[in-house]
């Protein structure tokens, strides 16, 4: 297993930014893909963006593309989310998850995800 902690998250206003950070520790980081989902109050948890073990390939959803950024530092067992540009519909917990299987593909698929991390809240006012 893989343990997960999520930080960075908070309180912005419509059209600031966020840098979200997820620290891995567990099994070998570097071979696993990673992605960030997120869960708004009273909705079902979606994908947001998922990135390739070796980091150099990226997936969003469209609702976020051109303002969220996906990265990771495998020398460092971390991986980020850049968010500009926040809406209001941002709103929503944000939780960071790898991959079940190494050297596998990202996925958009919550099944596809073996360990999560706890969450950490995005709060977008007007």
């Amino acid at each position: 297993q893989v343990q997960l902690v999520e930080s960075g998250g908070g309180l912005v206003q419509a059209g600031g930014s966020l840098r979200l950070s997820c620290a891995a520790s567990g099994r070998t980081f570097s071979r696993y893909a990673m992605g960030w989902f997120r869960q708004a109050p009273g909705k079902e948890r979606e994908f947001v963006a998922h990135i390739m073990w070796s980091g150099d390939t990226t997936y969003y959803t469209d609702s976020v593309k051109g303002r969220f950024t996906i990265s990771r530092d495998n020398a460092k067992n971390m991986v980020y989310l850049q968010m500009n540009r926040l809406k209001l519909e941002d709103t929503a917990v944000y939780y960071c998850a790898a991959m079940r299987f190494p050297w596998s593909s990202p996925s958009t698929r919550e099944a596809s995800y073996g360990d999560w991390g706890q969450g950490t809240q995005v709060t977008v006012s007007s």
